[in-house]
């Protein structure tokens, strides 16, 4: 499973001309399922993005995660994150998980966000969505559910 995540000041997801999801200073997390993903993968995601400490203390530097600030989050279903593009010019998308098991993890990914007392918005499970979002900083990461085994020096 991996994620794109931006620290955000403000974010929504709008299909045919319809605001279906909005947030105010936070994270938008694009989330991309893998085949053989299951909730190990959302349990540590999930985790991981609330705890990040990627927001500005007072002294401006990045010292406190989106639950110390209130922060809320935006999620969008990408199976594009698993695009394998060395092979060709078009993009094979072989490894995201089918759409029905992709659903279900992210249906499971944002119930446990709300389950951790989140505020949460969301895109729709396989529509086509315009995604427009003020990224704060501009802060990116990436994150990958494989790297969960990895620990690294402090």
């Amino acid at each position: 499973m991996r994620a794109v995540i931006q620290r955000i000041t403000s974010a929504r997801v709008v299909i045919e001309g319809k605001t279906i999801g909005e947030v105010g200073k936070g994270l938008l997390v694009f989330l991309g399922i893998k085949s053989g993903d299951d909730e190990t993968a959302v349990s540590y995601l999930v985790d991981k993005i609330i705890n990040l400490r990627i927001f500005e203390d007072e002294q401006g530097k990045m010292n406190l995660s989106l639950k110390e600030v209130g922060g809320e989050i935006l999620v969008v279903s990408q199976f594009t994150l698993y695009a394998d593009c060395r092979k060709g010019r078009r993009p094979s998308f072989q490894e995201a998980a089918k759409p029905e098991i992709s659903e279900k993890l992210y249906l499971k990914f944002i119930k446990t966000l709300r389950d951790k007392s989140l505020p949460v918005a969301t895109g729709s499970f396989g529509a086509d969505m315009k995604v427009e979002l003020v990224n704060n900083g501009p802060v990116t990461i990436l994150l990958d559910s494989k790297d969960s085994g990895t620990v690294l020096p402090s």
